[in-house]
């Protein structure tokens, strides 16, 4: 409430010199009696706080004219950012719909009226008139990246990619991340629809886009597992993992398996064994440890569970560790470890397991496109989860 009452003072105060202004200009004492009123009007609800009243005065004394143009541009921005986009709507259309408007103060006005579209939810009609803007040459900058914004929402990859293309070619922006997603998003059409060469054909594109794409990556062992290639599977996820520690926990089921459709386990165990070691309490821990349950018996992977936890305390390396330590024992603290797994269980499953690195944003799943942000492979699996898989 407060800060809408300071929004609305310089419109009071701009709206009272205005209507002074055209008092004066105009000569005319009837044109006062008919605006000073109102104004003052419009003052009282502001000082009484009753913001709605007050907008509903000042926009009722002001006329549109070369003088109250950014006025009526404030009020309108005022709106939609109280979430009132139908009054900001009527009154960027009313100014748009004005023929005195400079060629500037239509295209603002058309930035505006694209904003409210956008805020409710008419993409299509956002889209005209940003495509409009285009053809101006006026606000080419903000009217492409609402496109763009636009065109992830409705899924519209080819049209993505041709609009980042065009704000690298107007702002020299880099957008190679997104570029690469949008291939990747692509790829996964095509796989969908059955063109498995079209598919790969796009994630070289995203590859080309941005070499350290890590999803582009993953997708192209996918492809490979899919065919059979289960060694190039494997090679292709490994260097992903080395390429960016953090996204271990995604491909390291995809590393097992494929290590073991090839049945080479001495590989795998080389494999995690190194994986354990640079990453103490990482999610290489369970996976050795169930490997150590299949080739040396419970006891040892109770016991490399134990060492590790003493290295790295993870909840997810404690459940783990009670699941076997119940198998192994008989006595009291067996009931106790039987009592206590239902309670680690339930904190493992309820906790965040990914957190955007941009704006913070916490969730149990991976998002390749943060759903608050917007922002491409920003969200990873938080440090202290690494384990809680």
């Amino acid at each position: 409430m407060q800060e809408l009452l300071l929004l609305l003072l310089p419109i009071a105060a701009a709206s009272g010199w205005l209507a002074a202004r055209r008092s004066e200009r105009k000569q005319q004492k009837a044109c006062v009696g008919e605006t000073g009123p109102v104004y003052f009007r419009g003052l009282n609800h502001l000082l009484n706080e009753e913001p709605d009243k007050a907008i509903d005065a000042f926009v009722e004394m002001l006329e549109v004219d070369s003088d109250t143009v950014e006025t009526h541009l404030a009020l309108g921005n005022l709106f939609r950012r109280r979430g009132e986009v139908e009054r900001a709507i009527r009154i960027h259309q009313n100014l748009i719909a004005r023929p005195a408007l400079t060629r500037e103060q239509r295209a603002q006005a058309l930035l505006e009226l694209g904003q409210d579209y956008m805020r409710a939810g008419l993409f299509d009609r956002a889209e005209n008139l940003f495509r409009e803007l285009k053809e101006t040459k006026l606000h080419v900058r903000p009217a492409l990246k609402h496109l763009l914004v636009i065109y992830e929402k409705e899924r519209d990859w080819q049209s993505c990619l041709e609009t980042a293309d065009q704000l690298e070619s107007l702002t020299g922006e880099k957008l190679a991340l997104q570029k690469s997603h949008y291939h990747c998003e692509l790829a996964l059409e095509a796989e969908a629809q059955g063109r498995g060469s079209d598919a790969a054909a796009r994630l070289k594109k995203a590859i080309a886009a941005y070499r350290d794409c890590v999803r582009a990556s993953h997708l192209q062992a996918r492809l490979a597992a899919d065919q059979g290639d289960y060694r190039a599977a494997v090679r292709i996820l490994r260097e992903t993992a080395e390429r960016d520690a953090d996204y271990l926990p995604e491909v390291l089921p995809e590393i097992v398996s494929g290590y073991r459709q090839i049945g080479d386990t001495d590989g795998l165990r080389a494999f995690l064994d190194d994986s354990v070691a640079a990453h103490p309490g990482g999610p290489a821990v369970i996976a050795m440890a169930d490997l150590l349950k299949e080739q040396e018996g419970e006891q040892a992977a109770a016991d490399f569970l134990a060492a590790q936890l003493s290295r790295a305390p993870r909840l997810g390396l404690l459940l783990s560790s009670i699941d076997l330590n119940t198998r192994l024992q008989e006595s009291q603290s067996e009931r106790f470890l039987e009592t206590l797994r239902p309670y680690i269980h339930r904190l493992v499953e309820e906790r965040p397991v990914y957190q955007c690195g941009h704006c913070g944003f916490e969730a149990k799943t991976l998002h390749w496109q943060c759903p608050s942000c917007r922002s491409w492979s920003s969200i990873k699996r938080k440090r202290d989860n690494e384990t809680d898989a």
